[in-house]
């Protein structure tokens, strides 16, 4: 075990396991809240799937592609009959003069109405009908059927899309609270080091070998440290809040992340960038959805076209009519409809010049989506490849103001120096730890990057 896995491990026996409980300095709302019945134990990928499937940002969009289907079958209604019944009892008097016609009457007899206008009736009638109503062909309508269809996939594509970018955000709080745990381990192995050389001062001022500045400089290196652990609790905290509500479960569900800073990260992921280009243009929801909506702009510009063919519908009705119940007699309704558009004040055209406008507009969006996969390709492996150098530069000098804190002491514990060089050190350590654990979090992050340019967040492990 070398020495900075030692200064960890020391640290490690002041502080508890973060995320196997509850976030610590809320006691007062257990009382408030009801207890988490289920403990989730999770790794990088794990959340990153957990969240793609029950975020509410994936909810959404999945709720969205059933609004897609739904319009579906609102779209195939059109080349399905239509059948309704109907009944109908109605009275209506007449003024004799709207019939528009003269009844003659016989000679030396009275005009049948009276020519000024008379009301006859009412007269009441019972209808009792049903009718069914077809299209047997319209090409527009086959064409929005089509349309609409592929405006599910390009949703599907959308929602995965959507269940991508939640899977990231999970990650990348997954990683926050990770990132928390190391800098509270590390401020509770400064606080250790902190108490550790003020009983050194007290007990050398005891024995009369020291002098009271040695323990007034380590008591305030010792708040210092403190007021650093209390920060970095509240950053625990507030990061585990982060990750439950990314994972859109129970903000007091505990919850234990498997996975560490230190987790090694594969040298293949920074040899391939042919390979990776190549999965991302195959992978990449975003560019799967942009290609379907491309598809659904074009496909609805042929359905507007298509509404230029004549379409043919069937029609017919059956019942009964008369004045009451008793004495009614059946008629029917039968025939066949061709309608031939002819000018519709350039309406049609102005549609199919928007519609088309949109589909260059999303063509023009593809190709630049490309390009960005391009770009966020190679800048994740850029930033891999320096990650990686960073930690190594980091590593050491973690390892070099080690042994600077250790040189140090031990020349105070001889009583050859007073403990300012301690102090010194101890802040050089403190800082040390911090951007050793800033180097673990970026490689850890440039691997989700890659990931998510590779449109492969899900298939992390």
């Amino acid at each position: 075990m070398n020495s900075i896995q030692r200064s960890f491990v020391r640290a490690g026996t002041a502080l508890a396991v973060i995320t196997a409980t509850p976030f610590v300095g809320s006691r007062h709302l257990s009382a408030q809240q009801p207890p988490a019945t289920q403990r989730l134990r999770l790794t990088l990928g794990e959340a990153a799937r957990l969240a793609a499937q029950q975020s509410a940002l994936a909810q959404g969009a999945q709720l969205r592609t059933a609004q897609a289907q739904a319009r579906v079958t609102q779209r195939r209604a059109d080349l399905l009959p239509n059948l309704s019944a109907s009944a109908l009892q109605s009275g209506r008097t007449f003024n004799t003069v709207t019939f528009g016609i003269s009844f003659p009457a016989a000679p030396g007899q009275p005009p049948l109405f009276n020519p000024e206008g008379q009301v006859e009736g009412p007269v009441n009638t019972i209808d009792l009908r049903g009718r069914l109503q077809t299209n047997v062909f319209d090409y527009s309508a086959i064409k929005r059927v089509q349309s609409a269809r592929i405006a599910v996939d390009a949703a599907s594509a959308d929602a995965a899309n959507t269940a991508d970018l939640a899977a990231t955000q999970a990650a990348g709080a997954y990683l926050r609270v990770l990132r928390s745990n190391a800098q509270l381990q590390a401020r509770t192995a400064d606080s250790t080091l902190a108490a550790e050389l003020l009983g050194i001062s007290r007990s050398q001022l005891q024995a009369g070998v020291g002098v009271a500045l040695d323990v007034t400089r380590a008591q305030s290196q010792l708040a210092g440290v403190r007021t650093q652990l209390i920060a970095a609790r509240n950053e625990r905290d507030r990061a585990q809040l982060d990750l439950r509500r990314a994972l859109n479960v129970a903000l007091e569900t505990p919850v234990e992340l498997i996975d560490s800073l230190s987790d090694v990260v594969s040298d293949e992921l920074t040899l391939d960038e042919q390979g990776a280009m190549s999965r991302a243009l195959r992978n990449r929801p975003d560019l799967r959805a942009a290609e379907e909506q491309l598809r659904s702009a074009r496909q609805t510009v042929d359905a507007i076209r298509s509404e230029r063919l004549p379409s043919m519908s069937a029609f017919g009705d059956d019942g009964v009519i008369g004045k009451d119940l008793g004495r009614v007699l059946p008629t029917y309704t039968f025939g066949l409809q061709i309608s031939v558009p002819i000018f519709d004040g350039f309406r049609r055209e102005g549609r199919i010049e928007e519609q088309s406008a949109v589909a260059r507009e999303l063509d023009v969006r593809r190709r630049d989506l490309e390009q960005q996969a391009a770009v966020e390709v190679r800048g994740a492996l850029l930033d891999l490849a320096s990650a990686r150098q960073s930690v190594d530069a980091a590593r050491e000098r973690l390892r070099l103001a080690e042994q600077e804190v250790a040189q140090a002491r031990e020349r105070f514990r001889a009583g050859v120096a007073g403990n300012a060089d301690v102090v010194t050190a101890s802040l050089t350590l403190n800082g040390a730890r911090s951007q050793y654990v800033d180097a673990l979090t970026a490689l850890q992050s440039a691997r989700v990057t890659l990931a998510r340019a590779e449109g492969a967040v899900t298939q992390l492990r």
